[in-house]
């Protein structure tokens, strides 16, 4: 299993934020960690632009994007945007998409959100024709109809990862993608639901066995403080539960919240936790590193004594 780390835009002015940002991923490369994830925050920095600023300053980690809305630009525009970034990254884009959900689409960006998986499947059709560039983009869909130059071409294959929470969007995901990018799912979600799904779909389709990639917050701390790392977790990262998408994926599983699904506690009990979901089909972790404290230099602390154990895991689980 490949273990990777979100890099996210937090709190902070640009040029600062931008700055820690890039300090983070030179330190994941360094660590020996395989892949970064890059959210892509609906009020927050261009998560592509992101990854092909810190392409220039690395030269092996996989970047991805977690994940990129559809909605809020045209597949043609998306093709480019991705290729320029891949390029800038020599080859190193992990492309994740997704329809998001009704309360970004729909209340921030005032566009419809009705159908979004048959939007999905027709956005990848004209995605996957830009990306297989340069040359025509000739594709007319039920909800495209696009006639494109394009004279961009890839400098390696794309992989492209869809946000499939769903059976519809998992069987999409397994005919259309390489593979499906998580957040809100646990092991038995994934065992059950997840796998099977996309894997299925992916063998009917003659296509690879696609790549699962779970999104987990992980805290290392004494076993005594696991309740407050899983509060924590509750507090600054449940804002997304309020998602029908996210509650059925829920309900596919055994967690109730983002706090059950936080890996917390010592070296041991994370460790296990990271096997359950390799045993689960998880292919990929992406840790959202959840650091505990009551100040500043307690936070700053304990996100760096996670984030070397998970370097330290990286290469055990790998």
């Amino acid at each position: 299993m490949r273990i990777g780390v979100m890099i996210g835009p937090e709190k902070g002015d640009s040029a600062r934020k931008l700055e820690r940002m890039l300090r983070d991923i030179e330190w994941a490369e360094s660590a020996g960690l395989d892949t970064a994830w890059i959210p892509q925050i609906p009020t927050d920095f261009d998560a592509l632009i992101t990854i092909a600023v810190m392409g220039l300053r690395t030269s092996r980690i996989e970047l991805g994007t977690a994940v990129v809305p559809l909605q809020a630009q045209h597949p043609v525009a998306l093709a480019r945007q991705a290729l320029s970034a891949h390029a800038a990254a020599g080859g190193r884009l992990a492309l994740g998409v997704g329809p998001s959900h009704h309360w970004i689409v729909r209340d921030m960006l005032g566009l419809p959100y009705d159908k979004p998986a048959a939007y999905t499947r027709d956005y990848l059709e004209v995605l996957h024709a830009g990306l297989r560039g340069p040359g025509q983009v000739d594709v007319e869909n039920a909800t495209f109809t696009v006639h494109n130059p394009l004279d961009l071409g890839p400098v390696a294959h794309v992989p492209v990862l869809i946000a499939a929470l769903g059976p519809v969007m998992l069987r999409i995901a397994g005919e259309q993608a390489d593979g499906t990018v998580l957040w809100m799912a646990d092991e038995r979600a994934i065992a059950d639901h997840v796998v099977p799904k996309i894997s299925k779909a992916a063998a009917e389709a003659g296509r690879p066995a696609p790549r699962v990639v779970a999104g987990l917050p992980v805290c290392l701390c004494e076993p005594g403080r696991v309740a407050e790392a899983r509060e924590r977790a509750n507090r600054i990262l449940g804002e997304a539960e309020i998602s029908p998408n996210y509650q059925r994926l829920l309900d596919q599983g055994d967690a109730r919240d983002i706090g059950d699904l936080c890996l917390a506690g010592d070296e041991t009990q994370i460790a296990a936790g990271l096997r359950r979901y390799a045993e689960a089909g998880a292919t990929d972790v992406s840790v959202r590193l959840l650091p505990i404290g009551e100040t500043r230099d307690e936070l700053v602390a304990s996100k760096q004594r996670t984030r070397e154990m998970i370097a330290g895991l990286a290469r055990e689980l790998r």
